[in-house]
């Protein structure tokens, strides 16, 4: 279909049906030496790290006198037309050198709400288009081997949050500590309820927060003579990504491969007490010497 505005072809954008525009349509080849045409080795996928900036190049061949245009699929909104603006929207920015074929479409500070599929089109008759991909990578936030970690009473609970996929370190990192019993979710550690912060000078004492900031971010929560009082949920909570959470258990004694070991050695007799419970009965209804 046809996305127009008044104002002759710099407003009027021709859109394929969303399904081709998700597939990217192949584009034509020449008919003629003169014909403009896209390059297709012009990456149709992009990522960029949110906060930065992403650059959405097409490479057209044989320009001539044509024009190039970006346009958004997501509201049919047409972004730029050759090196000209279109959009109130100052983080785009069309790039182009005369002496190259490039023509790249600059976003700054993308959001989670610029990923989706981005054309460029070539003002031929009838419209050539090149669909690009725009992928918006998040920062995430995880625990070392969670979602459940045991340790020994009396050892040293130790607890490493790693915050990957970070245009720049966050600006700071909380750890939330709530009971496991408690009702209150640390995944809203604002709402009113037992739910704290962790901190150096906590009561507890024996608490120690060490971060390490870079390409990939670490904090980690050491928590040293582990008592039983110290098991529940703790939070990891960066300035830039979602929250992680771990349960920890503290045992006295028993590793947790002794408790899965003991579990099921019990399963085990259980089955044959069931089964010999099972024999004596048919034997029992049976009267059978061979039985005894």
């Amino acid at each position: 279909m046809a996305g127009c505005l008044a104002g002759g072809w710099l407003k009027c954008a021709y859109m394929p049906n969303g399904a081709n525009a998700l597939r990217g349509a192949t584009p034509r080849p020449p008919t003629s030496s003169k014909e403009p045409y896209f390059d297709t080795s012009a990456p149709q996928n992009v990522s960029a790290l949110i906060g930065k900036s992403a650059y959405l190049t097409c490479r057209v061949r044989n320009i001539g006198n044509r024009t190039v245009s970006w346009v958004r699929h997501r509201d049919i909104h047409i972004l730029t037309v050759s090196t000209y603006t279109y959009t109130s929207d100052q983080r785009f920015m069309a790039l182009h050198h005369p002496m190259d074929d490039d023509w790249t479409l600059q976003i700054k500070w993308v959001q989670k709400r610029d990923a989706g599929i981005y054309e460029c089109q070539i003002s031929t008759l009838p419209v050539q288009g090149y669909f690009i991909n725009l992928n918006i990578v998040v920062p995430t936030a995880s625990i070392v081997g969670g979602p459940d970690i045991y340790v020994n009473y009396g050892s040293t609970i130790n607890l490493t949050c790693t915050i990957r996929h970070s245009p720049e370190p966050p600006a700071y990192i909380f750890w939330y500590y709530s009971k496991e019993d408690d009702n209150t979710s640390t995944h809203s550690p604002s709402t009113k309820g037992p739910v704290r912060v962790v901190s150096y000078d906590s009561e507890r004492g024996g608490v120690s927060i060490i971060t390490d900031k870079g390409d990939v971010t670490t904090s980690r929560l050491l928590i040293t003579n582990a008592l039983p009082t110290d098991e529940g949920r703790y939070s990891c909570s960066p300035s830039n990504a979602d929250m992680a959470t771990v349960r920890v258990h503290v045992l006295s004694g028993e590793s947790p491969a002794a408790m899965q070991t003991g579990a099921s050695n019990w399963l085990k007799c259980h089955e044959f007490i069931v089964l010999l419970s099972a024999l004596l009965l048919v034997c029992g209804s049976m009267n059978s010497p061979s039985c005894v």
